[in-house]
């Protein structure tokens, strides 16, 4: 079967499949941008830190001020999620140590020595958030993408806030909320959709980026009586990758095509078969070698490179009307 064959996608080879250097370049500096974004918080308040510690004259004074007792903790490396664990008592104990072993030794510069440290343990913090940031905008540019194809078509729908839970109807001014989404419900020419992200599907017993049902928000109820748990009412299932790193590119497919093998598997032993797709932002060689022979033999229903806007269109478009 020749390569450049024609399938009906926008895709006519694999090499269109593959991020060109200018997208992760883009990638690379979005990921930066809202990496500073997310570091806001913490330069503020380390700010605001110092500027209290300021008006102490020696370290062990540091303790008696009331405003400063988390910034300290922080300081003394302990997370938000140890504090739970620990008694006042333990706490004290903890800043006594930072104290009489860092901030005591530094002198004069106790408050920049302070201020280092608090900083130091809320990297990590940052550095959690970060890791997963390349996902989320992901998640977020196929959603604007969605909502886009929605307004364009004049097609109504509704989304669910990840904050409350409720389902929302659509506002003229959705520029925004994106980064709020977790499921979507609209209708096309064949019934009722809904589309749910991140969901552990019951059938799989995995976490699946991407799941289209043939029904409606009310539907989403709790326990086995859920839609969820209708096997019959899933339409397509599909995996998303947002991040950019060329370097994790072929180990995010390979974890896609596991889980996509293992849906298909799980729905064939029902004998189901739910369409299965696969969009990613990170697309080298091999793989999208690989992912343009599982769409020829249908093995795949619809893929996209997440940074070809004609592709994105495409699979959006194509979720939409299943």
């Amino acid at each position: 079967m020749a390569e450049n064959m024609k399938i009906n996608l926008p895709i006519k080879n694999a090499t269109e499949l593959v991020t060109p250097r200018e997208k992760t370049r883009a990638g690379f500096v979005a990921l930066a941008l809202e990496k500073n974004y997310l570091a806001v918080p913490y330069v503020e308040a380390a700010k605001s830190l110092k500027t209290i510690a300021s008006k102490v004259k020696e370290p062990k004074a540091l303790i008696n001020v009331a405003e400063l007792r988390m910034g300290l903790l922080t300081a003394s490396g302990l997370s938000e999620k140890s504090l739970s664990h620990l008694t006042e008592e333990d706490k004290t104990i903890a800043i006594k140590g930072l104290i009489e072993n860092f901030l005591d030794p530094a002198g004069d510069n106790f408050v920049d020595e302070l201020v280092y440290r608090y900083l130091l343990t809320n990297g990590d913090s940052l550095g959690g958030k970060a890791r997963n940031l390349a996902g989320t905008l992901g998640e977020r540019k196929f959603l604007r993408s969605l909502l886009s194809l929605f307004h364009l078509s004049g097609i109504d729908y509704q989304w669910q806030d990840s904050e409350t839970n409720k389902w929302l109807s659509r506002i003229n001014d959705d520029g925004t909320i994106e980064k709020r989404i977790k499921g979507v419900a609209w209708n096309n020419a064949s019934g009722n959709r809904l589309l749910i992200m991140n969901m552990t599907v019951p059938l799989v017993k995995k976490n699946v980026d991407l799941s289209i049902l043939d029904g409606t928000a009310d539907e989403l109820i709790k326990g086995k009586r859920s839609i969820i748990y209708h096997n019959e009412r899933y339409i397509a299932l599909g995996e998303l990758k947002g991040g950019i790193d060329p370097a994790g590119a072929d180990e995010h497919w390979k974890t896609a095509n596991s889980a996509l093998e293992r849906i298909r598997s799980s729905f064939r032993k029902k004998k189901l078969k739910p369409k299965t797709f696969f969009i990613g932002a990170a697309i080298e060689n091999s793989m999208a070698s690989e992912i343009f022979r599982h769409l020829k033999n249908k093995t795949l229903h619809h893929a996209a490179n997440l940074t070809n806007d004609e592709q994105l269109t495409s699979v959006c478009n194509w979720i939409i009307n299943l």
